[in-house]
């Protein structure tokens, strides 16, 4: 039989406790996943079955309008968002799901506060909406590459909290997801990206700038992580040296988020014996 770990088991280890998060560090967290997934048939068979599950929650969600679901996923360039997504959402009708994608602000971004355009485009009750790339790079990139002052950064942490805090004080729930990989495995990824034709439109030169301050990428989510896992919307560090078991157990934690929302099937009072049906 097929080995799964548990909901609450996948929540555990990955969660960043928000009451130690501190003195959290980013090097202690493993990129393979092998302690919750031994082999790779397991999180592929583990996959499919969340993968059907997740459908018939957000079914229900969209019927019911109960709330909705922001999915942020974080990760250095080829940890696998694009991936992780698909894989989850692989049964799911995309009537109730959005997926945006952040890039470079365009200059209308730019003319507006910073969480201007994430805000606008966060899930409506009923939807689940995944954020590939999020607020977040306002205090990664733009911390990493001195994008803007420090202390304009500086504050942007406790901003991004109060922004998630009153997403969640409105409904929606937020699950908040760092793909980890190491840097043995991007380099594959990225050599990967040239040796493949159907992969190299993916590659941008620009990702092997990223991949020389790497160190200090890293500090920087670690510092994100230090500071943004709060009880309302924790963080949860997923390994993602294999695409099997990142896939698996992302799927695992956004089914557990959606099973928390206890999603029921409304009922309109209507009755068959009420109409006649020619």
């Amino acid at each position: 039989m097929p080995s799964q770990p548990s909901l609450k088991d996948v929540q555990s280890a990955t969660i960043v406790d928000p009451k130690k998060a501190k003195s959290f560090s980013l090097k202690e967290r493993d990129t393979r996943g092998e302690k919750l997934f031994e082999s790779k048939k397991d999180a592929k068979a583990s996959l499919e079955e969340d993968a059907i599950k997740i459908n018939e929650l957000q079914d229900t969600l969209f019927a019911s309008k109960a709330g909705a679901l922001l999915v942020i996923l974080q990760g250095i360039d080829t940890s696998g968002k694009d991936g992780a997504a698909k894989e989850a959402f692989r049964f799911t009708s995309p009537l109730g799901v959005m997926v945006h994608a952040f890039g470079k602000p365009t200059e209308e971004e730019l003319a507006h506060d910073y969480l201007w355009r994430l805000h606008k485009v966060a899930p409506r009750k009923g939807y689940i909406t995944v954020f590939n790339r999020s607020q977040y790079e306002d205090v990664l990139v733009v911390k990493v590459r001195n994008l803007a002052p420090a202390s304009m950064v500086e504050q942007r942490y406790a901003q991004i909290n109060d922004f998630e805090k009153m997403l969640v004080e409105n409904g929606t729930r937020v699950l908040k997801i760092m793909l980890h990989i190491s840097k043995e495995e991007q380099g594959e990824r990225l050599r990967e990206r040239l040796e493949v034709p159907e992969k190299r439109w993916k590659f941008n030169p620009g990702d092997l700038e990223d991949r020389k301050l790497w160190d200090e990428y890293q500090a920087a989510y670690e510092t994100v992580l230090q500071r943004c896992s709060t009880p309302h919307a924790p963080w949860h560090v997923v390994p993602a040296d294999s695409r099997s078991r990142r896939d698996a157990i992302t799927s695992r934690l956004i089914r557990a988020e959606l099973e928390a929302m206890k999603l029921e099937y409304p009922d309109p009072g209507y009755r068959l014996e009420q109409y006649k049906i020619d």
